[in-house]
């Protein structure tokens, strides 16, 4: 019931964003590793193990989405339909990107690649938290280790589990550049940005009975 029960508020608007915010997040983190300029910590950590493996880039988002969800059941997290989207979505998306994008090109391309591919990922990362489906299940890692321990900044655990993956991911051989400083330090503030547009409200919860006095015996 937890993955449909959230549901029942704007459907329509919630699937449609939901999963245009997925296939935005593919396609932009594409463009990201056709820059060859960094990546972001996780997908640092998804690109060395696709290079380790030979497996595609999006093979292995998915199976690593899939394998921190099993982690979820320990925390005792609860998946969204979004969460499980995420899992699927993002991997497909992004290797039909990389399939039609060729890599390579001058400088002033992959900046380009670059600046579009963090842009459209906060704006990715707003659509589909707006649409209040569930979190990715790495989002979900990290409130769950949090939630563990009360008074555990969310901040602190995030950037420890960060740099753990970001520092496996470069001794694989995934990509660490300008691009992994410059998107640490833009998406937080992009994503804030987007959010706005993007949020569906919670309905208004309905009015309270009016209580009714009363009158006294005569």
């Amino acid at each position: 019931m937890a993955l449909i029960g959230n549901l029942r508020h704007r459907p329509a608007r919630r699937l449609t964003q939901l999963f245009v915010g997925l296939l935005l997040y593919g396609f932009s983190m594409a463009l990201m590793i056709r820059s060859g300029l960094g990546l972001n910590p996780w997908d640092v950590f998804h690109q060395g193990l696709s290079r380790l493996t030979g497996l595609t880039m999006g093979t292995v988002v998915i199976a690593v989405g899939a394998l921190v969800l099993l982690t979820w059941i320990p925390l005792r997290q609860r998946p969204g339909v979004g969460t499980v989207a995420n899992v699927v979505v993002i991997g497909l998306a992004v290797d039909a990107t990389l399939a039609l994008l060729p890599p390579g090109g001058p400088v002033a391309l992959r900046v380009v690649l670059l600046v579009s591919g963090i842009v459209g990922n906060g704006a990715a990362t707003a659509l589909y938290l707006g649409a209040r489906l569930g979190p990715g299940p790495r989002d979900g890692l990290m409130t769950g280790f949090a939630a563990r321990r009360p008074g555990r900044s969310l901040r602190l655990v995030r950037t420890v589990i960060e740099i753990g993956v970001l520092a496996v991911g470069a001794l694989l051989g995934g990509t660490v550049g300008l691009g992994t400083i410059a998107y640490a330090l833009t998406i937080g503030p992009l994503a804030q940005l987007f959010l706005p547009y993007c949020d569906v409200p919670e309905p208004a919860a309905p009015p309270a009975p009016e209580r009714i006095e009363a009158a006294p015996a005569n």
